[in-house]
């Protein structure tokens, strides 16, 4: 048996009530109403706040992980209270300059980028290129030169392991990601850049997993990455992402400004100088509690074991607890205050034993067959990994604030999924896509 939701889970702007729950002034239920579900409600409130106490913490040119959450209104909101838009790929630089963040606010990163991506950004001024290759660095010397300067930052690999799920590990030694200090590999690589005519290394960059609770692994990964960046003339240091997020019940994480003064201290301990710029990628610390998704249960089945309640989304707006074994919460929207001590196990619509959304989650009794249900701390990860799988179209979004809702990605239609349908008919050339 649980108490009601504790608060802290939710959004800053969420009051609860005896038979609903507003965000940014709106009624959960009435959005529910007018734009079905299932529904992503993000509370601009919490957004905001979360932004600009990353830009305030850490110094300019500290950027929002857009690969958290990203669609227009978002990549706008971010550079709004300050930040710039660290993008992984050519989509998400396509989808921050439609959102009309100039590239000079965007940092390009990814360990496999092409050579498009890469000449897109240099034409277009890009802020930093986050180099992760020697593959990269040889693309890189065909498109820069004594007409196009460049200014990056060298990913490295620190040797630390962090304490996290394997799947989101970066900073060890075995890793997909960066240029390894341990082995020389990093040495190379800043040696080459440095002496390649059209770039500029403004800094080092490391990063060592996500969803971090301990400020340990960062102190010691800033000790290691400022040990080899004293080898050169340097101005900024890049600490990343990946400060974790509370979830459930009972968990707890540093905030934003805790984390930026850890990381400030490593510096001063180290011996870094003041004016070496520290900046961080925050993703799921901006964007997680901001967010709640909406559902309607549409069956309750009854086994020996536990009850199964599912709902009308499922591991395509939310495959985490699917990829990572994540855990969420859950409550019923026209009960939130009251006791849940009816255990139930929340499972979507797919099919696929594995569809589960709450492992074990507690509700109120009676909730059922029509009832609106809401996992909270979604605001990361959920659309953004979003699928079609089963085509089941993805859900909408909608920003609220000042009692106010606004519709920012719509909901994923049938005419939607069957859009990339190639005309059987069509000549060979169309179909292709050439025509």
């Amino acid at each position: 048996m649980a108490g009601p939701l504790p608060p802290a889970l939710l959004p800053d702007s969420a009051q609860v009530g005896e038979s609903d729950v507003t965000l940014g002034g709106v009624s959960l239920g009435e959005l529910a109403e007018r734009f079905g579900t299932p529904l992503f409600v993000y509370d601009e409130a919490t957004l905001r706040a979360r932004c600009r106490e990353a830009a305030d913490a850490f110094d300019e040119g500290t950027a929002y992980a857009s690969k958290a959450f990203l669609c227009g209104a978002m990549a706008r909101l971010a550079r709004e209270e300050g930040l710039w838009l660290d993008v992984a790929t050519g989509g998400e630089y396509d989808v921050a300059r439609r959102a009309g963040v100039p590239a000079s606010r965007l940092v390009l990163h990814g360990n496999n980028k092409s050579s498009a991506e890469l000449e897109r950004a240099v034409d277009e001024g890009v802020h930093r290129v986050v180099v992760d290759s020697h593959d990269e660095i040889d693309r890189l010397g065909t498109l820069v030169g004594s007409h196009r300067v460049l200014d990056v930052l060298v990913r490295v690999t620190p040797g630390v392991e962090a304490h996290t799920h394997e799947f989101v590990r970066t900073g060890q030694e075995d890793s997909k990601f960066g240029f390894s200090i341990a082995t020389g590999a990093a040495r190379e690589a800043v040696t080459r850049l440095r002496q390649m005519r059209g770039i500029r290394l403004r800094g080092l960059h490391s990063h060592i997993g996500s969803q971090i609770f301990e400020l340990d692994g960062y102190r010691e990964a800033f000790a290691v990455v400022a040990a080899f960046a004293g080898e050169w003339p340097v101005e900024e240091i890049s600490v990343g992402g990946g400060l974790g997020v509370p979830y459930v019940e009972g968990e707890s994480a540093p905030s934003l400004t805790t984390w930026a003064a850890a990381v400030r201290a490593a510096a001063q301990s180290c011996g870094v100088p003041s004016a070496i710029r520290l900046t961080a990628e925050p993703g799921r610390a901006i964007v997680a509690q901001a967010a709640i998704t909406l559902y309607r249960v549409g069956t309750v089945k009854d086994v020996p074991q536990r009850r199964y309640l599912a709902v009308d989304g499922g591991m395509s707006d939310n495959p985490r607890p699917v990829l990572y074994g994540s855990g969420y919460e859950v409550f019923d929207v026209g009960r939130p205050a009251e006791a849940r001590p009816q255990a139930v196990r929340v499972v979507g619509k797919h099919c696929e034993s594995g569809d589960v959304l709450v492992e074990e989650g507690w509700l109120p009794e009676g909730t059922g067959v029509g009832d609106l249900v809401a996992t909270p701390v979604t605001g990361a990860y959920g659309y953004a990994m979003a699928s079609t799988y089963n085509r089941v179209g993805r859900p909408p979004v909608v920003f609220v604030a000042d009692g106010r809702a606004r519709l920012v990605l719509r909901r994923e239609t049938f005419d939607d999924l069957a859009a990339l349908e190639v005309d059987p008919t069509a000549p060979p050339d169309a179909a292709a896509g050439l025509g």
